[in-house]
């Protein structure tokens, strides 16, 4: 295990520098499948290729699990508060969210200004939607803010809805979760496995897959907390239990079977339960533990695995939460030109991939870097 202070822990505690590189390698899969999500949304098909890219979520909501409780459950009633712990989750996260609302309203004007249907829409609606991105307040589908028309939670940044389910999380551990012995929390883990295993088998949003969380229609709260509420905690029972193995390249092979598991095909067929359900929750609940704890105790044992894992830990954050208004962007340009295959349009879906990057890491040295510095002297530094 690589260890190393950052501020995107508590304090200068020490952290996984391998996890931290298979968040990065989960937030560039998410903008791979997001890119196959433009060709199905612009021609009215299905995903194709990366199809259970949308599960990289759910290790996200793991891996928080696994390092929030592993960097503050032994803080609590000593050096921690709840106003510390939520100043210090806000300095970490909320800087971005308000980044990502500024580039998806950019992007939006730069898009048209228009819904997806062609609908003008008033700047001042406009407005309201961005405001209410910044304070964080979900959009509901179908209000006058619904500025896209499609019923996101946050029109002009789509992926925010993770962040108000991690924000939920984050309130829930530390009012009453942190509390529960391991005993209780092992009940409540399974508690909630079993609740989400019955919206992934029986497919209850109707999607054909896990990925709810996206609107607030009553299937999508309650999956979208399911779906955090169950990886969170199970990561959580990781990092209580959790002890090392000895396994050399762990970095690299957890990378791929992660690019494996988020292309293999959609898997067709239903009887009383969907085999696709049955794949996520094998996912969910045995693979991605498998690979937090071999990412847990891997090494960097040489420059590039270490190079690489700071690089993709450093950017994992940011990217995922900007670069989906350059996605709209691309759709709307899919669209525009009946373009609906990877084949005729790679050249560009690989620079809004990298143009996704290169915003993400200016975003994070240029501003989120600074702004948290400042927020954590201003607010944490002792007195």
């Amino acid at each position: 295990m690589q260890i190393k202070n950052s501020s995107a822990f508590a304090d200068t505690k020490p952290h996984y520098e391998l996890l931290d590189g298979l968040r990065g390698v989960a937030a560039l899969l998410v903008i791979w499948y997001h890119v196959f999500e433009g060709y199905a949304f612009a021609g009215g098909g299905s995903i194709v290729t990366a199809n259970h890219g949308y599960l990289a979520v759910d290790f996200f909501f793991m891996l928080s699990g696994f390092v929030i409780s592993y960097a503050y459950d032994d803080r609590w009633e000593k050096t921690m508060s709840l106003k510390d712990f939520f100043k210090r989750r806000l300095i970490r996260l909320h800087p971005m969210v308000i980044m990502g609302a500024v580039i998806g309203l950019l992007f939006y004007y730069l898009q048209g200004g228009v819904k997806w249907d062609g609908t003008e829409v008033p700047v001042s609606l406009v407005m309201l939607s961005f405001l209410l991105a910044i304070l964080f307040v979900p959009v509901i589908p179908g209000a006058s803010c619904d500025i896209r028309g499609n019923g996101e939670m946050f029109p002009l940044n789509g992926p925010s809805w993770s962040l108000f389910f991690e924000y939920i999380g984050n309130i829930l551990y530390a009012l009453f979760i942190r509390r529960f012995s391991n005993k209780v929390l092992t009940v409540w883990t399974v508690l909630l496995g079993l609740g989400l295993a019955y919206f992934a088998l029986f497919d209850v949003a109707g999607y054909g897959s896990i990925g709810v969380g996206w609107t607030l229609d009553m299937p999508n709260f309650i999956g979208g907390l399911l779906r955090m509420l169950f990886p969170f905690s199970l990561g959580m029972l990781l990092a209580r239990n959790f002890k090392p193995v000895k396994i050399k390249g762990a970095f690299w092979i957890c990378t791929i079977i992660l690019v494996v598991l988020f292309h293999v095909p959609n898997i067709t067929g239903k009887s009383a339960i969907t085999y696709n359900g049955i794949f996520e929750i094998l996912t969910i609940t045995l693979i991605f533990p498998i690979l937090i704890g071999l990412g847990a105790s891997g090494k960097t044992t040489d420059n590039l695995t270490a190079g690489v894992s700071k690089f993709l830990g450093n950017i994992s954050f940011p990217v995922y939460i900007i670069h989906y208004p350059l996605m709209y962007l691309f759709y709307s340009w899919l669209i525009e030109n009946k373009l609906y295959t990877f084949g005729e349009t790679w050249q560009i879906a690989l620079i809004v991939m990298a143009g996704s990057v290169v915003i993400a890491w200016l975003c994070l040295k240029f501003y989120d870097e600074p702004v948290r510095k400042w927020l954590t002297k201003k607010f944490l530094s002792k007195k």
